[in-house]
């Protein structure tokens, strides 16, 4: 799953960043935590996905025009 929407076009992540579909990208969050073993972004992903910020679609736009990725303490 990581590698799939790490290979996604710029629009399309930007899409997926949209209000309602940036669940994906908590879920993508949990997955890279997950694999990378970090039990720190493991807990905040489930927190994420709990609580679902409601501001953090919009951080995930701003970081994917700039830097083409959504930011994750990773």
């Amino acid at each position: 799953m990581i590698s799939v929407f790490d290979k996604l076009p710029k629009w399309a992540k930007i899409f997926l960043a949209l209000p309602f579909l940036d669940i994906l990208w908590v879920v993508y969050r949990l997955f890279r935590s997950i694999e990378k073993s970090n039990v720190l972004g493991i807990v905040l992903a489930v927190l994420l996905l709990v609580l679902g910020i409601p501001f953090l679609w919009l951080v995930d736009i701003i970081t994917l025009i700039i830097q083409d990725k959504v930011y994750w303490i990773d």
